[in-house]
């Protein structure tokens, strides 16, 4: 079955760096964009950004861009988010996804999620 297990969340302060990781199994990774999710408390669950199925190509949401990048290496069936100048508003459950497409930005257009991991920026 389909399985995606994020890591790499934790404790940091404002301005640290962070790489979150997201390995899949049960499915043929190579066939799928990835996405990244994120939710804080009391607020849905948003984009992050997304990474085409080669990885080739990558895009991230406005409020992240400039301080997160999505990468991905199929050999390992892992995906990636590092993320740089972490912020308070930053601080939120992040959680990969599969989709057909990196151009979606709806989770209901995402079909398997992780369990997500949880990324707390004090300030």
């Amino acid at each position: 079955q389909v399985q995606l297990v994020e890591s790499g969340g934790g404790l940091v302060q404002v301005g640290d760096s962070l790489k979150l990781a997201c390995v899949a199994s049960g499915f043929t990774f190579r066939n799928y964009a990835m996405g990244w999710f994120r939710q804080a408390p009391g607020k849905e669950r948003e984009w992050v950004g997304s990474s085409s199925s080669t990885g080739a190509t990558t895009t991230v949401a406005d409020s992240v861009k400039g301080r997160f990048t999505i990468s991905r290496d199929n050999a390992k069936n892992a995906v990636y988010l590092q993320m740089v100048g972490l912020k308070p508003e930053d601080t939120a459950i992040y959680y990969c996804a599969t989709s057909h497409s990196y151009l979606n930005r709806a989770t209901s257009q995402y079909l398997d999620w992780g369990l997500g991991t949880q990324v707390t920026v004090s300030a």
